[in-house]
Parts: C-alpha cells; structure tokens; sequence
C-alpha cells in the first residue's frame, strides 16, 4: 500500500499542494498518494495522531493551524523552533512527532533561485506579522539581507517579531502608518489582505522601477498588491506560487529524502490557473 501524506487545513478545498505533490512523486517515482483534508478546530490535534498512522507518514499544515503543529510536536527543527510555527510533521523513528518549517527556505529560493532577486545586502520591507511572516524572517536574514523593517497594523505584534529575532540580524518594527516613504529593495506582501481584495496602506514612494514586490498569496489574476506596484512602476513583480511549490519541495525531501525539480510544476500550475 502506497505511504500517505496529507495537507491539513480550514478552509483547505482550494489547496494545491495534492497536485504539486502528486507531480514530485511522478517525477521522482515515489510511491505515495498526497490528499486535502478538511479539519474542525476542535479536532485538530486528535486529526494529527489519527493521520499519522500505519502509512500515514506526514502531513503539512496550512491556516490556522500551524502555531498549533508547532505546539504539539516532541522535537522541532531549528528553523521550525525559531517560527513558533510548523507547516511540517512526521513521526521520527523513535516515535516522537517532529515539526519542520519550509516556509521560508520556499520563499528564498523563489525569490533568488527562480527569479533572480538579489537578496544580499538588501533592505527589505515586510509587511504583516502573523504565521506567514514568522517563517520566513530568520531565513531571509540568513540569505544575507542588510536589514527587514516589519510593518503591520498592530504594532506591538510587528515588534514582538522584530525582538524574536534580533539576534539573526538587524530588524525594525512600524505600524502601516509609519512606513517611510524611502524606497526600498524588496517589498514582501505578508499579509491576507490580497484575499479579500485589499491593499497594505504602502507609500508610493517605498517602490522604484528597481524595487522587487512579492505577494506570498497568488491567483489566477495578478493579486491587489502586484498590480499596485506594478502601478508604482515597479518591474520586477511576483505572487507566491513559486513559493507554495518551493516550500512542498523542501517538505518533500524532508520526508522521502529526494529533491524534486520544481521548475516544470511551477509552469505547469500556472498554466492551469490561467487557461
């Protein structure tokens, strides 16, 4: 029987990840199924254990969930510990539930692997401060960033953040209100707001032509925020789905310890979402 693997989320319908994770195990000959699984938030943690049964082998964790995978695996990665959150988990040989977080090794490897950004010596603004943005902010200061300013609408929430991670390199924390209006190199869209057709209040003058603007949510159509940078004149403009099958790849070599191309299912899923 072939091992079984999961994403888990509410809502989770809309998901991906079956597709991106159905098309590694071709390519790489795995032999594994790859389903979305719908779960109440009282039944979480019972769902977890239920799953990773006889060939449950692992599951990912998408909203609102990860905070809580982080919280009940017995042994975390460094960069899963240091996120607070969990986007990863599979039983270790010994039995103990583990947590990884790919998130942000996704996001860096999108944004320089496949795009070409330049994240050494770059002064980064991040908005938003919650799941999406926990993940991330250690690698990006480990792929070389000068320095990451977090803006967000809470501004205790931003600098809780930027405290968590003060060791790692240089950060900053703002509300939106306070957002320089400077240019910088690489604006990251860390928030929902792109869900409910809605815009991060970002001066106009934080975007020159040379300025890299990422969404991490993406759609068949160029998201709010991608299409006001494009506005400000932006020309180098990117969603997150890149990053969803960047991060499922990291996942997938975690648990079957092989390296899928990436490239290929990328083009693929954008050609689906956009015929």
């Amino acid at each position: 029987m072939s091992d079984r693997y999961a994403v888990l989320g509410n809502p989770v319908a809309h998901s991906k990840s079956p597709q991106i994770h159905t098309a590694f195990a071709r390519q790489t000959g795995e032999d594994l199924s790859y389903t979305a699984e719908h779960v109440e938030s009282p039944d979480f943690e019972a769902a977890v254990g239920r799953f990773l049964q006889g060939n449950g082998k692992g599951v990912n964790i998408t909203v609102p969930f990860k905070e809580r995978a982080w919280a009940l695996a017995q042994w975390r990665s460094e960069r899963a510990e240091k996120a607070g959150a969990a986007n990863t988990l599979y039983r270790l040989e010994d039995g103990r539930l583990a947590a990884d977080n790919t998130d942000g090794v996704g996001l860096v490897r999108d944004l320089a692997d496949n795009n070409g950004v330049t994240l050494q010596g770059a002064r980064v603004l991040v908005l938003g401060a919650g799941g999406a943005v926990r993940g991330v902010l250690q690698p990006l200061l480990k792929a070389g960033v000068q320095s990451i300013l977090v803006a967000n609408r809470t501004l205790s929430r931003a600098e809780a953040l930027a405290e968590l991670f003060a060791a790692d390199g240089t950060l900053a924390a703002c509300g939106f209100d306070a957002i320089p209006a400077e240019p910088f190199d690489l604006i990251i869209n860390g928030t929902s707001a792109s869900l409910q057709g809605e815009l991060p209040p970002v001066p106009a003058a934080a975007v020159v032509a040379q300025t890299a603007c990422y969404d991490m949510m993406y759609g068949a159509e160029p998201t709010p925020f991608c299409r006001w940078a494009r506005e400000q004149g932006a020309t180098q403009v990117m969603d997150g789905l890149g990053m969803l099958v960047e991060q499922a790849a990291e996942a997938f070599q975690v648990w079957r310890g092989v390296k899928p191309e990436t490239a290929r299912v990328i083009a693929d899923l954008r050609r689906a979402m956009t015929a």
